[in-house]
């Protein structure tokens, strides 16, 4: 599947469009790409809601989209309702339910007129009718026997009376005995903000009865509240109850000195100390088995704080890997040739000779002298070998800038064979991070919270506590109080009064025959990642697919 070229007496060979290979040996065709791999859960960023009170939000996209909810006004954070006070509205309107309404329905009697004056309901009986227009107007009875005549006749309005010929609203009506008598309220925005209106009056309505036994009741904006008094407990509108003096237990736990990648437990009201699952050495100097590679035996590496062989994974097809110095070293099987780290191939026969044709000039390049990671160009017959673009090291040397996080100073991570910042794309939305020694450490700002491998949000406002719990253990996320002891949650580790990380955030967190899916070190070569009957094989974290020996297509379909 080669196409050639006849330059300067000289073959040569290149691969036919969509294909790829060594032109001499074999081209194959391009595979496909690999299918992504599943993306992890979409963070709802609408939860908790980042809006502010009286609003909605949305997820646009992934970002939160903010609006007030229907009926109230402003711009998010900040929506409102359209009023609080009367003083907010119109003069010919009032403030109820938060909203800007006329007073007047169901403030009048019947049959009578409603005139709204500076927020408040005037009601009066129109002409020909008489009564209470605060109860009901009913039509004026036709006059049958005229009535004496007095000089001081008043011609006061409703609810008032004559006296000495000056009109006196009645008692509990107050106005102008010849405008308007009006009662004391008929709405609760006619008191004031700690009473309410009861039948035309402005009374307290905390009434015997209206909170439980022992609870004290309070008026706010008219509305009753009921509430247990400092030191009782119970439901302020059934009955408060005193809070039992119990004796103060001190817990020998808390604060824990058993010091950091410890646990500490109280045995007959003493201090119990002892290292976390997986660590050595004794409190309070817990550790993991490793931090670094020279922690280790030289043919392991310190991978996730544990010694292991580095080797899994590390090398290509038909190749030999050793551990030197804790680092894999690849090489092609005898009779093989090719990228140890990623796939060796077996050396091909040399062509028969042909009669009467001379032989061309051996290629002082094929196979290639100068080892892996170069390039060896034919400069007059001979082989000059060069380290490949990205490669440091002289031939047949040549290597990458690193292998292992331990060969990047202690702020980086070896990353895709160079080191890196291992922070971009590791932690959550608001999430500050932190490199110590190579690992990524996500913890969120002051005045956020939240978890932050997925986001930080702002701190809501501390509600008023009754009770204050003396035994708060102040863990990290991703930690709870256990006996007094922060410890990590499920699935997480670290220090529960540092840091509690998931098992991985990148692939250079997992072992290199595996790789980081959901936070969790998993072999990436499920069912169906590969074709019916291809090899499924992990190589420095990515899938690799391959049609066993005796076989041929593409490994992908």
């Amino acid at each position: 599947l080669a196409n050639c070229r006849v330059i300067n007496h000289s073959p040569i060979c290149t691969c036919r469009p969509g294909y790829t290979g060594e032109p001499r040996i074999r081209c194959s065709l391009i595979p496909p790409p690999p299918p992504p791999l599943e993306s992890p859960p979409e963070v709802n960023p609408c939860v908790p809601s980042p809006c502010g009170p009286y609003s909605q939000c949305r997820n646009i996209n992934g970002n939160p989209s903010c609006s007030c909810l229907p009926s109230y006004i402003g711009n998010p954070p900040y929506c409102r309702p359209e009023c609080v006070m009367n003083s907010e509205c119109a003069s010919n309107l009032a403030c109820i339910n938060e909203k800007c309404r006329d007073p007047c329905p169901g403030s009048c009697g019947y049959n009578a007129q409603c005139k709204v004056i500076n927020h408040t309901p005037i009601c009066t009986c129109p002409e020909g009718f008489i009564g209470d227009p605060f109860t009901a107007c009913s039509p004026k009875p036709p006059e049958l026997v005229p009535p004496p005549v007095h000089d001081d006749i008043c011609n006061c309005v409703p609810n008032a009376v004559c006296q000495n010929e000056v009109c006196v609203c009645l008692p509990d009506y107050y106005g102008d005995g010849y405008v308007s008598c009006r009662p004391e309220c008929v709405l609760n925005s006619d008191c004031p903000s700690n009473k309410a209106c009861i039948r035309n009056k402005c009374k307290n309505p905390c009434v015997p009865g209206t909170c439980g036994e022992g609870a004290i009741c309070d008026v706010v904006n008219h509305n009753v509240q009921c509430t247990c008094p400092p030191g009782t407990t119970g439901s302020p509108f059934v009955q408060c109850k005193p809070i039992q003096n119990e004796p103060v237990y001190t817990n020998p736990c808390q604060p824990s000195p058993c010091g950091p990648n410890s646990q500490c437990r109280e045995v007959n009201h003493q201090a119990v100390c002892s290292c976390l699952p997986n660590y050595f050495g004794s409190p309070p100097a817990c550790r993991p088995e490793c931090t670094v590679n020279s922690d280790c035996p030289l043919d392991k590496a310190c991978v996730n704080q544990k010694c292991v062989d580095p080797c899994p994974g590390s090398c290509g097809q038909n190749a030999n890997c050793r551990v030197i110095n804790h680092s894999p070293v690849c090489s092609c099987k005898p009779g093989f040739t090719g990228e140890p780290r990623i796939r060796c191939s077996r050396i091909p026969p040399p062509p028969p000779p042909q009669q009467d044709i001379p032989e061309p000039p051996a290629n002082p390049c094929y196979p290639s002298p100068c080892g892996p990671y170069s390039e060896c160009r034919n400069i007059n017959g001979g082989p000059s070998c060069s380290c490949r673009p990205n490669y440091i090291g002289s031939p047949p040397n040549c290597r990458p800038e690193c292998v292992m996080n331990s060969e990047c100073p202690s702020h980086e991570a070896c990353i895709n064979e160079k080191c890196q910042d291992p922070c971009p794309g590791s932690c959550g939305y608001n999430a500050d991070c932190k490199v110590i020694n190579h690992t990524p450490i996500c913890t969120c700002p002051e005045g956020y919270i939240g978890d932050a491998f997925s986001g930080c949000y702002p701190k809501p406002p501390e509600p008023e506590q009754t009770v204050i719990q003396e035994d708060t253990c102040n863990c990290v996320p991703n930690a709870e109080c256990r006996d007094g002891v922060c410890l990590c949650l499920p699935e997480f580790y670290g220090d529960g009064y540092v840091s509690c990380r998931p098992e991985c955030v990148q692939n250079s967190d997992c072992p290199r025959n595996k790789a980081c899916i959901r936070n969790k070190c998993k072999n990436p070569c499920t069912p169906g990642t590969c074709g019916e009957g291809a090899i499924c094989d992990v190589v420095n974290h990515a899938v690799m697919c391959t049609c066993p020996p005796g076989t041929t297509g593409s490994p992908f379909w």
